[in-house]
């Protein structure tokens, strides 16, 4: 990595599409290892309710990292720490490959997910300028779905085919993607910190965290993605359950393509807001918010699998047009205030926690046998009292609203 000042370059500079090139080939890679360590489970007849434990080994991570992979990202070139995290994502699929046990490799890339977060998306406000951060996001966030997409089909026709060399591929492709790392321009560190002591780390963590809670945008935007996150990873598990209930289809395959066609529609979203959406109107992103809720609420009552797909597309395009601007709202305050990287690392932190909180409540409600219909309309109606309750607290502050509407 070459040593360059930090400068607002053009969306297409080398840095951008470094960025972009190495998120896509990680994300791919991450999204390919879910499926192969899936199949890696099965194929050694392990207790089936390992397979969930797999997203919980690689959440924890998000949770108990928060206070230090922040000020991590902060402290060195984000571009390095980003070629750091690979090679520790790279590492948990090697040891997959080696016969380490598939939800303790699983969890060392999340370890890895949890470092390179909060880099790959503080870098945006470094390597360009407030006017183009929603734009630098939205181009994020697409590159990301369509890696998603992409990981899940080829993690599962490689893994279908030999889960040795799968590993192997995704291994490759962790290395590609630090490859790429090193054609990021090495910027300046944005809060340097002097020492990495435990407890200095916990305390800076609660006074960024104290100090985004006492600014009224990076509060909006930390409890907006929050809920979207939460819905979203819900919403996995009850397609799962709702599917063969409400359009009579047995396999697994089809709640699968739903949860892409909502991808597919968080892309259309994250596209739209690069072309409709600023910072200074970051407000026109929350009726799409709060359509989300009636959205999921709308899908519950469908019984045909055209009608869920269009209802998963539409629910999806108002995520993206809703989540994009307030990542990119959060970023912006948070460089101004601790640092991008400390920012996402608590953004991480809530929605984590969330997605825990939400999928606990459809939990309670499965193991109280609620039927899935009643769930769903309980999940969604969640969502729209959350987001609802967030955009009637923003609206009614006129001081926070000027040339926001």
């Amino acid at each position: 990595m070459s040593s360059t000042p930090s400068v607002h370059a053009s969306l297409f500079s080398r840095g951008m599409i470094a960025v972009l090139i190495a998120q896509f080939i990680s994300a791919l890679a991450d999204n390919a290892l879910l499926f192969a360590a899936i199949a890696l489970l099965k194929s050694q007849l392990a207790p089936a309710w390992q397979t969930p434990l797999l997203q919980e080994f690689f959440v924890v991570a998000f949770i108990i990292l928060a206070p230090f992979v922040g000020p991590f990202a902060d402290s060195l070139p984000k571009g390095r720490v980003m070629l750091i995290a690979n090679g520790l994502k790279f590492l948990g699929a090697a040891a997959m490959l080696s016969g380490l046990h598939p939800l303790l490799a699983y969890g060392m890339v999340g370890i890895g997910a949890a470092a390179y977060s909060p880099a790959k998306y503080g870098i945006l406000s470094e390597l360009v300028g407030p006017d183009k951060l929603i734009k630098a996001n939205s181009m994020m966030e697409g590159s990301t779905i369509v890696a998603i997409l992409l990981g899940a089909v080829l993690g599962g026709l490689l893994a279908d085919r030999s889960i040795s060399s799968a590993l192997t591929a995704i291994a490759v492709c962790y290395l590609l993607a630090a490859a790429a790392n090193l054609l990021i321009p090495r910027l300046a560190p944005a809060h340097p910190l002097a020492h990495f002591a435990p407890t200095v780390l916990v305390k800076d963590f609660i006074h960024a965290l104290r100090t985004l809670f006492g600014n009224r945008d990076a509060r909006f935007s930390l409890i907006g993605t929050s809920v979207f996150w939460g819905a979203g990873s819900t919403l996995r598990f009850l397609l799962v359950a709702w599917v063969p209930v409400a359009l009579h289809i047995a396999d697994l395959s089809t709640p699968a393509n739903l949860s892409g066609t909502l991808a597919i529609g968080i892309a259309i979203g994250a596209f739209a807001a690069a072309k409709f959406i600023t910072l200074n109107n970051v407000n026109r992103a929350l009726p799409a918010g709060i359509l989300i809720g009636a959205l999921i609420m709308a899908l519950a009552q469908v019984d045909s699998l055209s009608m869920a797909i269009v209802m998963l597309i539409l629910t999806g395009a108002c995520g993206g047009f809703y989540v994009v601007p307030l990542n990119a709202l959060l970023q912006e305050r948070g460089h101004e205030t601790v640092g991008a990287g400390h920012a996402i690392a608590i953004q991480n932190f809530f929605e984590n926690f969330c997605m825990l909180l939400m999928i606990g409540f459809y939990t309670l409600l499965d193991k109280s046998q609620t039927p899935v219909v009643v769930s769903t309309m309980a999940v969604g109606a969640v969502v729209l009292l959350a987001i609802s309750m967030l955009a009637w607290t923003r609206l009614r502050q006129p001081e926070l609203n000027q040339g926001n509407i």
